[in-house]
């Protein structure tokens, strides 16, 4: 396979990153409303709307932010937005998209998790934007380092790399089967679903960055791997208050 993989479409070539992106989002957000249709929570349309106006401004912010801090040294060069606009990660997406669900939420005085029903959905819409970054080799800041391990594999130079973007479609499938099942077996209290996809993925993708290109900012951990501890300690807070308030009531 020869990387990066392109689409010819309309006479020009796109690169795969981009439209596998499209289609995971795409995809998600039907699975999304799938769901929302058979859940016997109903919501009002103030709240839906304002949970997903939160979540959507919140992750593009947060996706744009944070994959720009990925190398804070590039912030005293002279402003390109071509550049600005090309940084993404998930990670500050997920962050700050949570962060922005508060917000609205908060505003319209709505006081009930709503996660539980987007962790699927996101999943999915993750699960096939990692197809596009692993076709998209090493084109964009997607790749592993150099590596001689039997999982190493070219992805358009002459290394060897880690594929991590496989690796995360992997562990992601992992979790799904890991919710799933946690889910059908017992009964869990609202947002609980939600808390332990963040947690876990969050996890993760801390450990996973120790094998990807990063600019060390604290010690040896880069931005990402930075703000991927501050979430894992506020969801630890956050399970474990949960849980001592449920025994509580026991």
């Amino acid at each position: 396979m020869d990387f990066p993989v392109t689409f010819h479409l309309f006479g020009k070539s796109i690169l795969a990153h981009p439209v596998f992106e499209t289609a995971g989002i795409f995809l998600g957000m039907r699975y999304y409303f799938y769901l929302k249709r058979k859940s016997h929570e109903k919501v009002s349309f103030n709240v839906s709307a304002a949970v997903l106006i939160g979540a959507t401004a919140g992750a593009l912010f947060g996706s744009k932010l944070i994959g720009n801090l990925e190398n804070p040294y590039t912030l005293f060069r002279p402003f390109d937005f071509r550049r600005f606009w090309t940084n993404n990660t998930i990670v500050g997406g997920l962050a700050f998209g949570l962060i922005g669900v508060e917000l609205a939420k908060k505003t319209v005085g709505h006081r009930k998790s709503t996660g539980d029903l987007m962790v699927y959905p996101l999943m999915l819409a993750m699960i096939i934007g990692r197809i596009g970054c692993f076709l998209t080799g090493i084109h964009e800041q997607t790749y592993g380092i150099p590596t001689h391990s039997m999982f190493g594999m070219y992805l358009g130079d002459q290394y060897r790399r880690h594929p991590v973007a496989l690796y995360e479609i992997a562990f992601l499938v992992m979790l799904w089967i890991v919710l799933r099942t946690v889910q059908q077996r017992k009964s869990l209290s609202p947002g609980f679903l939600f808390q332990l996809f963040m947690l876990g993925y969050f996890a993760f993708r801390f450990l996973l960055d120790f094998i990807k290109p990063r600019v060390e900012i604290a010690g040896n951990l880069g931005t990402i791997q930075l703000v991927c501890l501050c979430v894992i300690f506020y969801y630890i807070y956050v399970i474990k208050k949960n849980m001592g308030l449920k025994y509580s009531k026991i």
